[in-house]
């Protein structure tokens, strides 16, 4: 799997970081920034989740 984050979309909410800090972290500008693009295993549910929670509908699952 993997992800991305459209950042003309995100507003830095920081839904998808608290769900899954493992991949996602806000940058020093306080935007989401995809440190792990292609997603572990084990991360895959907190990614979708993350993905589904955005309120800004900026994050892509491929």
């Amino acid at each position: 799997m993997k992800v991305s984050v459209d950042d003309d979309r995100c507003r830095g909410h920081g839904v998808c970081c608290t769900l899954c800090p493992e991949v996602f972290e806000l940058s020093d500008a306080g935007y989401t920034v995809v440190e792990t693009p292609d997603v572990p295993a084990e991360f895959e549910e907190a990614v979708r989740s993350a993905a589904g929670m955005c309120p800004e509908r900026a994050i892509t699952v491929s």
